[in-house]
């Protein structure tokens, strides 16, 4: 089960001292109900299926994958445009907070989640962390394939 609140992050001070990641991610299926999502991170692939969102929890099956299997899903069979983006991991005060800078089509978003034991259970937020969009499914990636983010009208 993942259990995952998303915030927008307010300024970058969240890279002082971090070396980002670079995913790219693409989607084989971005249905509402369940999405089939193929990332490449760094030197590993994976295979994630995830159920529909129900408040801020949904199921999640991930699978590692050969690279090469990953990059002929992305390049050749997952729908575009294709996520790419920076992540960032940061500890705060006993939390994990992965902040995604996206590139490209939905360059300008940078989005911070925090995964969770519970619904319920409470945490401090570093001070670049905004406005919370956990119900906003515009945010979610497999929304920003749809409707990139600069596409938005803000």
């Amino acid at each position: 089960m993942e259990i995952e609140r998303k915030f927008l992050v307010t300024n970058s001070d969240f890279k002082k001292d971090v070396i980002p990641s670079v995913i790219s991610q693409g989607y084989l299926n971005s249905d509402k109900n369940r999405t089939v999502r193929v990332r490449i991170n760094s030197n590993k692939a994976f295979i994630t299926i995830k159920s529909k969102t129900v408040g801020i929890s949904r199921e999640e099956f991930e699978y590692k994958i050969p690279v090469a299997d990953a990059e002929m899903m992305i390049n050749n069979i997952c729908e575009k445009p294709i996520i790419k983006k920076l992540r960032y991991l940061i500890s705060f005060q006993g939390n994990l907070w992965e902040v995604d800078e996206f590139l490209e089509e939905n360059e300008g978003l940078t989005v911070a989640e925090i995964e969770l034991k519970s619904e319920e259970e409470v945490f401090n937020k570093p001070d670049w962390i905004g406005k919370e969009v956990s119900d906003d499914s515009r945010y979610f990636n497999s929304s920003l394939i749809k409707t990139p983010f600069k596409q938005w009208n803000l």
